[in-house]
């Protein structure tokens, strides 16, 4: 199952991104992460290339707001 591919922080991160997705129509910018997780913005970028480059969601660099998706909402845990 995935959950077992991703760290406590990284499926949170996920959740957060889901979530967010759906309750505002359109994905979490990073100041949006930032503020969530109470972090600073090079964690929170940090983050999202890691979740990139681990194949958890796609984006367009430079382009705000483009944050992706790639797993299944059964795959995700729920945001704590």
């Amino acid at each position: 199952m995935a959950k077992d591919l991703y760290t406590y922080k990284q499926g949170q991160y996920l959740a957060f991104i889901y979530y967010y997705t759906k309750l505002n129509g359109r994905p979490p910018a990073e100041i949006d992460m930032q503020r969530h997780f109470r972090t600073t913005p090079p964690t929170v970028h940090q983050m999202v290339l890691t979740l990139e480059r681990r194949g958890f969601i796609s984006r367009e660099p430079g382009k705000p707001r483009s944050i992706q998706l790639l797993l299944p909402r059964d795959q995700l845990p729920d945001l704590e």
